[in-house]
């Protein structure tokens, strides 16, 4: 196996109608680490290469354990094993679907569900950025300085010191982005075109029953090292 620059563990759609659909928007495809091919989509106020660059790099995915660096003490093949096992007793979640949604001034893929099940999928996030805690590096200074420039609530600060990252634990929320920062109108009109093309390959249910361990290229590209299907 290669040796990446960080390492991550991801939810990427299972391959399928949703996995093809957010290769092509993105330009990346995850599972292949290579280039796609954008879709042609009426209406949108910037090509899609425009739209999608920010995200592009990490291809189409829902964050669960946050990118890091490996721990001078561990190794990519360890980290590989523990992410197996850990997979092991990790068991599958089920919600209602996938919803089209603003998050600020993005747009991106958000679950529909009760709160039993978002807490499951909550869950199943803490346990894999617990569980694999002992292969992450402390995150440099420059790192933890950039996460605070958003401006951190004291939990979030906490959380950031212990896990590297202020957005996990119930602070954890899942999202597939689709886009960079838009503007309110642009913001609309890409929600527009989108929704249509996204309609026919929504899942409904949505289920989590793998996730995925990702490696970062020198160039900064995402690539699926293996897919760990969830057996607990």
């Amino acid at each position: 196996m290669p040796d990446f620059a960080r390492y991550a563990i991801y939810y990427a759609p299972e391959p399928g109608p949703l996995a093809d659909f957010g290769a092509a928007w993105l330009g990346w495809d995850l599972a292949r680490g290579a280039p796609a091919a954008h879709p042609e989509l009426p209406g949108l106020p910037r090509p899609v290469a425009e739209l999608t660059a920010t995200p592009r790099k990490y291809g189409f995915h829902g964050t669960v354990k946050p990118p890091f660096r490996l721990a001078p003490d561990h190794d990519a093949d360890g980290l590989v094993k523990a992410a197996r096992h850990l997979a092991t007793r990790l068991e599958p979640v089920t919600l209602d679907g996938l919803a089209l949604t603003r998050l600020g001034s993005f747009l991106a893929l958000t679950p529909r569900g009760d709160k039993g099940q978002i807490a499951a999928l909550t869950a199943l996030a803490s346990e894999s950025v617990q569980g694999l805690d002992a292969f992450r590096a402390p995150a440099p200074q420059s790192e933890l300085d950039r996460r605070r420039k958003a401006g951190l609530t004291p939990r979030q600060e906490a959380l950031l010191q212990q896990w590297g990252y202020p957005y996990v634990m119930e602070e954890f929320r899942f999202h597939l982005t689709l886009t960079g920062r838009l503007s309110g109108v642009d913001a609309g009109r890409v929600e527009a075109a989108l929704a249509p093309a996204l309609a026919p390959v929504l899942p409904a249910p949505f289920q989590i029953q793998s996730l995925c361990l990702c490696g970062e290229d020198d160039a900064g590209r995402f690539h699926l090292i293996e897919r760990l299907p969830l057996q607990g």
